[in-house]
């Protein structure tokens, strides 16, 4: 008989989580235990990629009548019912929870609604009463949108905000240029919402190919949206205040990084407060001063590691309070591991979800399994979508001599309906061992073509394999194998 009650008990009850737990209990036949503080799901499913790509969704219809107008049809544009909208998003994400806790309950999980503590190697206290202990514990609690160190930031909305919001407002504020700030800067602009950019840096979507990103950057100002780069916030507040910099204190990361229910809480005490319900004035690094009716902040987002007790039994934590892990998940405490988000590595939902898978294989089947973070294949839904697996054209050429190959052109269907839309295909290709070292699309649906491009790409194929696939006409991603000549090479 066991001396713990459990084999083992999992903290967040997120995809990661949620996937270990489940086939510890179905396949390894472990007595399994999760705990989860506010909804299960987590970021991905109530907060994140769900609601989001349903939101991205909606506002592509905007374009649809002018479209469908040019091809001949008799179609009067619409309006957006954001009430409506938001019902059924809700509606959903209900369902998609309870989905996630019948499969818990499926395969013999335990589960606790309750914020969960380390308390010792194998000791847990649970906020509703009670310590449990466990053989092995596993961390996956996710992240939280951070927010400026700024006075009055208080005042501005965060991505988890925009999904409760009680209506769009009429303009907005996006700061940030990561693909967060950019899906929404695109969502809100086609939902009819006045959008202003501000990205700090030269220009966005740092750490992605440098093309590509530069005609997400033209099509997103082409489609309407107000984007600066090079500019960042310098003073806020309200805007019947008197704009002086001794406003409202700075609501802190620290303050924002607490449990999800905290979370929450605050948040709904910041639109009580009147953040994100009243104009805000905000003057830029490049001498402007505008009134918005809303500012979001998607400046980064952090892991929730704070006040989990992880210091005190001896897990090391990273400067952001990443928990910090070795190749099969495992902390510098032996009986306790950690996935996801919280640990900083790769923070996409699919990667979770194979570290989860990874952990069971390692712990409870005895067959020690790292993760392949190489060649992952990724998306960004802005609008066009970026599809991208492998590296850039400046990361290749800093490592070896490659070639280029790519095209930019009108795809038919928008072309014809005399729209200025442009999609991008690209391939990167080692010159010594003439594989393709990385593929990147800006295209309808490019989330969708480089899944199937990643496979190529993770099985080693080489330009020539690319070349000898017969090309699928007439489509957009034709292009990816007829590309014969390079256009430079670095």
């Amino acid at each position: 008989m066991s001396d713990f009650d459990y084999d083992l008990f999992v903290i967040g009850g997120g995809s990661g989580g949620v996937r270990a737990a489940r086939v510890a209990a179905g396949e390894a036949d472990a007595k399994v235990a999760l705990a989860e503080e506010d909804r299960y799901g987590g970021t991905c499913v109530i907060r994140g990629c769900v609601p989001k790509k349903l939101m991205v969704f909606a506002s592509e219809y905007a374009g649809v009548t002018a479209e469908a107008c040019a091809y001949g049809w008799d179609m009067q544009q619409g309006s957006f019912d954001w009430p409506a909208f938001r019902g059924k998003l809700n509606d959903e994400l209900d369902r998609l929870e309870q989905v996630y806790r019948n499969l818990l309950a499926g395969s013999g999980v335990e589960t606790f609604d309750a914020r969960a503590r380390i308390t010792g190697p194998h000791e847990i206290s649970l906020s509703t009463g009670g310590t449990k202990t466990a053989k092995h514990i596993l961390v996956a609690t996710g992240g939280h949108p951070v927010r400026p160190d700024l006075v009055n930031a208080h005042l501005g909305i965060v991505s988890d905000d925009i999904f409760h919001l009680d209506e769009l407002p009429k303009s907005i504020l996006i700061v940030g240029g990561g693909y967060i700030a950019c899906e929404f800067a695109g969502i809100m602009n086609g939902l009819g919402v006045e959008v202003t950019q501000y990205y700090r840096g030269a220009q966005i979507l740092r750490g992605f190919d440098e093309e590509a990103r530069g005609l997400v950057a033209e099509s997103m100002r082409e489609k309407g949206i107000d984007l600066h780069v090079g500019t960042n916030i310098l003073e806020m507040g309200p805007a019947d205040g008197d704009h002086s910099l001794t406003g409202g204190p700075t609501e802190s990361d620290a303050a924002m990084g607490g449990t999800a229910k905290e979370r929450s809480e605050t948040a709904h005490q910041r639109r009580a407060e009147g953040a994100g319900a009243g104009p805000v004035w905000v003057k830029a690094t490049n001498g402007s001063e505008k009134v918005f009716d809303m500012v979001l902040f998607a400046t980064g987002r952090d892991p929730n590691t704070r006040d989990m007790g992880l210091e005190e039994v001896g897990v090391k934590t990273g400067r952001r309070g990443e928990i910090v892990v070795d190749e099969f998940s495992q902390t510098a405490v032996p009986s306790i591991y950690a996935i996801g988000d919280v640990t900083n590595r790769v923070n996409l939902t699919p990667v979770a979800i194979r570290e989860g898978m990874a952990f069971v294989e390692t712990v409870f089947k005895g067959n020690p399994t790292a993760v392949d973070h190489e060649l992952i294949p990724s998306a960004i839904f802005t609008q066009p979508e970026m599809g991208t697996v492998g590296l850039s054209e400046e990361d290749a050429r800093e490592r070896e001599p490659v070639e280029v190959y790519c095209t930019s052109f009108r795809p038919m269907q928008t072309a014809f309906a005399g729209q200025p839309d442009r999609v991008l295909m690209k391939l990167i290709v080692s010159v010594e061992s003439r594989r393709v070292l990385g593929c990147h699309i800006v295209a309808p649906n490019a989330g969708e073509l480089i899944q199937m491009a990643g496979i190529a790409v993770k099985m080693g194929a080489t330009k020539e394999d690319f070349d000898r696939t017969v090309a699928v006409h007439p489509t957009m991603s034709e292009e990816i194998v007829t590309m014969r000549n390079p256009v430079r090479t670095a």
